[in-house]
């Protein structure tokens, strides 16, 4: 069975980096990439960071993956100059805190947002302005910093091709695999594509892990697979009853260890299956 394979399967040693790259406007892209370190070509995953920017979460999540045979590329999608010192987690987290701190239904007043905003530090409104007012145009950017990234991971290694990304990075990865070839995406409670119709253009394989209590996420799904089933996408998904956003991530608030452990082997299975190892 792949189950057994898969749980019982040798893990690799592995070897790591930390380096940059050239990116789509010459700036240099950071990121961290792990592999076995047997000398083969192994199947790549690019690793697309939840919106705390490239932490420990997903240094480890790569580690993980490259001990079960796969190449890692973890872009840090903000690596700018005028970004690196300013998003650090602990930053982005101060400054996000106080927006969940409100009701669901108060985050789109204007008012209460203002009020917040006029408590906030100088670094927290920056950070404020670029990921939740600029959003789309910060996404953009990234996007091309992905790009970036498929071209220099995948372009000079002829392997089969995975992404995986995490909230903010699950949205990316949904987008980006509209835009580029993919083998097997992997969705973690991400957003869709930003036009539904683009799952057209998917040629590879998705699996979509989403938490259960995950109100504006969830609220896309139906269309999602009214779209599935109109584009004909090969698609397999899972919604787990009873945990929250970013459930998988084990340093977070909302980690449940379960549903993680049964994510885990779920994504191991299905890249068994699209990419091989």
């Amino acid at each position: 069975m792949i189950i057994g394979f898969t749980l019982m399967a040798e893990e690799f040693k592995i070897k790591e980096e930390e380096s940059t790259i050239k990116t789509h406007d010459g700036s240099d892209l950071r990121y961290f990439s792990a592999w076995p370190d047997d000398g083969k070509k192994h199947p790549g995953v690019m690793v697309v960071m939840e919106i705390w920017g490239l932490t420990d979460f997903i240094r480890n999540f790569s580690r993980r993956l490259a001990r079960k045979g796969y190449a890692t590329f973890a872009p840090h999608l903000y690596s700018r100059p005028d970004q690196i010192d300013l998003f650090t987690e602990e930053n982005i987290m101060d400054a996000m805190r106080p927006f969940w701190s409100l009701p669901p239904e108060k985050r789109g007043d204007q008012n209460a947002v203002n009020e917040l905003l006029s408590k906030s530090s100088g670094t927290s409104k920056k950070i404020i302005q670029k990921v939740m007012f600029n959003r789309k145009e910060t996404e953009k950017d990234m996007i091309k910093d992905l790009e970036a990234s498929y071209r220099h991971f995948f372009d000079q290694n002829k392997t089969k091709r995975g992404i995986v990304g995490f909230c903010l990075g699950g949205g990316l990865a949904f987008q980006v695999s509209t835009q580029k070839h993919f083998d097997a995406s992997a969705i973690f409670y991400g957003a869709n594509p930003h036009n539904i119709d683009d799952l057209a253009k998917i040629k590879g394989s998705v699996l979509g892990i989403y938490a259960g209590e995950d109100g504006s996420i969830n609220s896309g799904l139906p269309v999602l697979i009214e779209n599935v089933v109109k584009h004909k996408n090969d698609f397999e998904m899972k919604i787990y009853p009873g945990t929250y956003h970013a459930f998988f991530n084990d340093t977070g608030m909302s980690y449940h260890k379960e549903a993680a452990e049964d994510a885990w082997d779920r994504l191991l299975i299905f890249y068994k299956k699209k990419l091989g190892e």
